[in-house]
């Protein structure tokens, strides 16, 4: 079967327009300096590097779980997004981003644990307790920020250095604080309810009028891990690695191949099968993390679909 149509690049002039930024996955088309119209492309990446081939329908599962959960979570932070006109856009406010980013863990996965295997036992100025294995649960969730790097790599940064650099002040960092933890509890539940774990993930907060709004995707494979909850235990008692769903698998599956981002590393060839497998797995986690079936968008003429979308939601909210 030929692998579907999949957006790897836009280049939108919608009207009103005033700026447009490209990212990693998605470009971020700013109308009359009020609106965001974010298209969610089928570009994946990793070790901050874009892989070479989109990943059909990819753009789609991120824009609809991030769609899904900030109207999960309106109750507890006011969110970005005004409506979804496509299935691979959602349209909202302009906020000025705070230059961090909320990382949140429950569990000892991903970066944590390379850090922890390498000796280290604090984590962004918080400690962690001996003997721990990979993947266990951590005695409580633990918020771990990172710096927004705008090119190259995020990096790890303390609350303290946070205030002393001044990135935010101490009555919003806390108010990001307490968000953060909010909204990591309601996803834990709501992903419990669907037979998962949420593992980590992380939350971006802007501000508009003196209002902080939590911006950009919330709980979507390329923000958050899972793992499935049933056999969790057994697995680890075993030492067994995880059955999970996430962008991990593809990081793991680079480095299987010999790449990690590193200079003089050849990227490995990018498959039909191995993208229709990574397509699949985007799907499986959208199904399995909103309990909804996965309606999948028409294809042909994507770019002209999104057009004709956005133009008439900009004509709905001018």
């Amino acid at each position: 079967m030929a692998l579907a149509q999949s957006i790897a690049q836009t280049d939108f002039n919608f009207p009103d327009q005033t700026n447009v930024y490209h990212g990693k996955v998605r470009d971020v088309y700013t109308i009359r300096d009020k609106y965001l119209a974010m298209i969610v492309s089928d570009r994946i990446s990793a070790f901050d590097i874009v892989l070479p081939r989109p990943i059909p329908y990819k753009g789609q599962v991120l824009n609809q779980i991030a769609a899904h959960f900030l109207e999960a979570t309106a109750d507890i932070v006011p969110n970005w997004v005004i409506q979804t006109p496509d299935p691979n856009v959602s349209l909202g406010h302009y906020c000025q981003p705070y230059p961090i980013e909320m990382v949140i863990r429950g569990y000892l996965a991903g970066h944590a644990w390379r850090e922890y295997r390498s000796g280290k036992r604090e984590l962004c100025g918080v400690p962690l307790p001996e003997g721990l294995k990979e993947n266990d649960r951590l005695p409580s969730p633990i918020i771990t920020p990172t710096t927004k790097a705008t090119e190259g790599h995020d990096e790890d940064i303390s609350r303290e250095e946070i205030l002393r650099q001044g990135l935010v002040s101490e009555a919003e960092y806390r108010k990001l604080e307490e968000y953060t933890y909010a909204l990591f509890e309601r996803g834990t539940q709501m992903a419990a309810d669907q037979g998962l774990i949420l593992v980590d993930t992380k939350y971006e907060f802007g501000k508009k009028d003196d209002i902080i709004f939590l911006i950009d995707e919330v709980h979507t494979p390329d923000s958050s891990r899972y793992f499935y909850a049933d056999g969790y235990e057994e697995r680890q008692a075993k030492g067994e690695k995880q059955k999970q769903l996430s962008k991990e698998f593809v990081r793991q599956w680079l480095i299987d191949h010999g790449f990690q981002g590193l200079e003089g590393q050849m990227m490995p060839e990018f498959t039909d099968d191995f993208l229709q497998s990574v397509s699949d797995r985007y799907v499986e986690l959208y199904e399995k993390i909103t309990g909804k079936s996965f309606d999948r968008g028409q294809t042909e003429d994507i770019l002209a679909r999104i057009d004709n979308n956005v133009r008439k939601a900009l004509n709905d909210i001018a």
